[in-house]
């Protein structure tokens, strides 16, 4: 696993210069894959100016490699800086003893 997500990286690379969209990218990757995708799609943001959007249930890493975030839920939302989403009820509630 994990190739075909480098090979789909790449071919949306190919088809533009400064917006990646990712829907759910390390579903089905093993531990050390989603490492290795979440740590290039952030070498891609900080190095190359990308602007990165992604969708994820992976609330972990959208904190750890996110630098906003957007949370929707049915009744509540909240988009702002990793910063300021640590700080929000919402984000203790998901969270738990995690952060």
């Amino acid at each position: 696993g994990g190739q075909q997500q480098r090979v789909l990286l790449a071919r949306a690379l190919c088809a533009t210069e400064k917006l990646l969209l990712l829907d759910e990218p390390v579903s089905g990757l093993d531990p050390v894959m989603t490492a290795d995708l979440y740590q290039l799609v952030a070498r891609l943001n900080q190095t190359q100016g990308i602007t990165v959007l992604m969708v994820s249930h992976d609330l972990e890493s959208a904190i750890k490699y996110g630098n906003k975030i957007l949370h929707m839920k049915t009744e509540t939302a909240f988009f702002g800086s990793t910063a300021d989403y640590l700080k929000t009820e919402m984000c203790q509630r998901m969270m738990g003893a995690k952060i």
